[in-house]
Protein backbone atom coordinates (compact mmCIF):
# COMPACT_ATOMS: atom_id res chain seq x y z
CA UNK A 1 0.00 0.00 0.00
CA UNK A 2 1.68 3.17 -0.59
CA UNK A 3 -0.81 5.74 0.92
CA UNK A 4 -1.96 3.94 4.22
CA UNK A 5 -3.37 7.37 5.68
CA UNK A 6 -5.45 8.26 2.08
CA UNK A 7 -6.78 4.31 2.40
CA UNK A 8 -8.12 5.08 6.52
CA UNK A 9 -9.73 8.29 5.15
CA UNK A 10 -11.20 7.09 2.39
CA UNK A 11 -12.71 3.50 4.35
CA UNK A 12 -13.87 6.25 6.75
CA UNK A 13 -15.65 8.40 4.07
CA UNK A 14 -16.99 4.74 1.98
CA UNK A 15 -18.08 3.16 5.39
CA UNK A 16 -19.98 6.70 5.95
CA UNK A 17 -21.92 6.80 2.46
CA UNK A 18 -23.22 4.05 3.41
CA UNK A 19 -24.15 3.98 6.77
CA UNK A 20 -22.07 1.47 7.93
CA UNK A 21 -21.93 1.20 11.81
CA UNK A 22 -18.28 -0.09 11.84
CA UNK A 23 -15.32 -0.07 9.59
CA UNK A 24 -12.18 -1.97 9.93
CA UNK A 25 -8.72 -0.76 9.03
CA UNK A 26 -5.58 -2.26 9.16
CA UNK A 27 -3.27 -1.25 12.21
CA UNK A 28 -0.45 0.88 13.00
CA UNK A 29 0.74 3.92 14.82
CA UNK A 30 0.09 6.60 12.82
CA UNK A 31 -3.40 5.34 12.32
CA UNK A 32 -4.09 4.74 15.49
CA UNK A 33 -3.79 8.21 16.64
CA UNK A 34 -5.70 9.46 13.70
CA UNK A 35 -8.32 7.96 14.80
CA UNK A 36 -8.05 8.91 18.34
CA UNK A 37 -8.04 12.52 17.50
CA UNK A 38 -11.38 12.25 14.95
CA UNK A 39 -12.95 10.17 18.24
CA UNK A 40 -11.43 12.99 20.21
CA UNK A 41 -12.94 16.12 18.17
CA UNK A 42 -16.21 14.02 17.95
CA UNK A 43 -16.30 12.97 14.35
CA UNK A 44 -16.29 9.33 15.85
CA UNK A 45 -17.83 7.34 18.38
CA UNK A 46 -14.87 4.91 19.16
CA UNK A 47 -12.47 2.51 17.91
CA UNK A 48 -10.80 -0.66 19.63
CA UNK A 49 -7.93 -2.50 18.29
CA UNK A 50 -8.57 -6.43 17.33
CA UNK A 51 -5.82 -9.13 17.47
CA UNK A 52 -5.83 -11.40 14.15
CA UNK A 53 -4.98 -14.62 13.81
CA UNK A 54 -1.71 -14.84 11.98
CA UNK A 55 -0.80 -11.45 10.39
CA UNK A 56 -1.32 -8.20 12.08
CA UNK A 57 -3.88 -6.40 14.14
CA UNK A 58 -6.74 -4.22 12.84
CA UNK A 59 -8.69 -0.87 14.15
CA UNK A 60 -12.09 -1.55 14.45
CA UNK A 61 -13.78 1.82 13.74
CA UNK A 62 -17.43 2.96 15.15
CA UNK A 63 -18.78 6.12 13.34
CA UNK A 64 -20.56 8.31 14.47
CA UNK A 65 -24.03 9.80 12.95
CA UNK A 66 -26.26 12.64 13.56
CA UNK A 67 -29.66 14.01 12.50
CA UNK A 68 -31.39 11.58 10.68
CA UNK A 69 -28.25 9.01 9.76
CA UNK A 70 -25.95 11.86 8.39
CA UNK A 71 -21.88 10.94 8.73
CA UNK A 72 -20.45 13.40 11.49
CA UNK A 73 -18.18 14.13 8.98
CA UNK A 74 -18.98 15.89 6.17
CA UNK A 75 -15.43 16.04 4.00
CA UNK A 76 -12.39 14.52 4.60
CA UNK A 77 -9.16 15.74 2.36
CA UNK A 78 -5.49 14.62 2.34
CA UNK A 79 -3.43 17.42 1.78
CA UNK A 80 0.21 15.89 2.31
CA UNK A 81 0.65 13.11 -0.10
CA UNK A 82 3.75 10.63 -0.86
CA UNK A 83 4.16 12.35 -4.34
CA UNK A 84 4.12 15.92 -3.24
CA UNK A 85 4.45 16.36 0.63
CA UNK A 86 3.01 19.57 2.53
CA UNK A 87 4.99 21.43 5.37
CA UNK A 88 3.52 24.56 7.48
CA UNK A 89 5.08 26.55 10.18
CA UNK A 90 3.26 27.10 13.27
CA UNK A 91 2.37 29.99 12.32
CA UNK A 92 1.04 28.77 8.44
CA UNK A 93 -0.91 26.05 9.52
CA UNK A 94 -4.38 26.20 7.61
CA UNK A 95 -7.41 26.49 9.46
CA UNK A 96 -10.38 24.78 8.54
CA UNK A 97 -13.38 26.02 7.74
CA UNK A 98 -12.08 29.03 10.09
CA UNK A 99 -11.51 26.64 12.81
CA UNK A 100 -14.61 24.54 12.92
CA UNK A 101 -13.05 21.94 10.97
CA UNK A 102 -9.69 20.26 12.51
CA UNK A 103 -6.19 19.68 10.37
CA UNK A 104 -4.57 17.05 11.52
CA UNK A 105 -0.26 17.94 11.48
CA UNK A 106 2.23 14.82 11.96
CA UNK A 107 4.92 17.01 13.96
CA UNK A 108 7.83 16.27 16.06
CA UNK A 109 5.64 16.00 19.30
CA UNK A 110 3.73 13.63 17.41
CA UNK A 111 0.86 13.80 15.46
CA UNK A 112 -1.56 16.62 16.82
CA UNK A 113 -4.48 18.69 15.79
CA UNK A 114 -3.79 22.18 13.87
CA UNK A 115 -4.81 23.78 17.38
CA UNK A 116 -2.46 21.74 19.44
CA UNK A 117 0.84 22.33 17.19
CA UNK A 118 -0.22 26.67 17.24
CA UNK A 119 -0.56 25.85 21.24
CA UNK A 120 2.96 24.12 21.19
CA UNK A 121 4.23 26.51 18.47
CA UNK A 122 5.27 23.45 16.52
CA UNK A 123 5.03 22.52 12.82
CA UNK A 124 4.85 20.01 10.69
CA UNK A 125 3.68 18.03 7.85
CA UNK A 126 0.24 18.21 7.58
CA UNK A 127 -1.59 15.15 6.96
CA UNK A 128 -5.41 16.23 6.22
CA UNK A 129 -8.26 17.75 7.12
CA UNK A 130 -11.72 17.22 8.22
CA UNK A 131 -14.81 18.64 8.80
Amino acid sequence: MIDPIADLLTRIRNAGMANHEVTRSPHSKMRQRVVEILRDEGYLEGFSVEKNEGVGSELVIQLRYVDSNKPAIHSMKRISKPGRRTYSSATELPKVKSGLGVAIVSTSKGVITDREARRLNVGGEVLCEVW
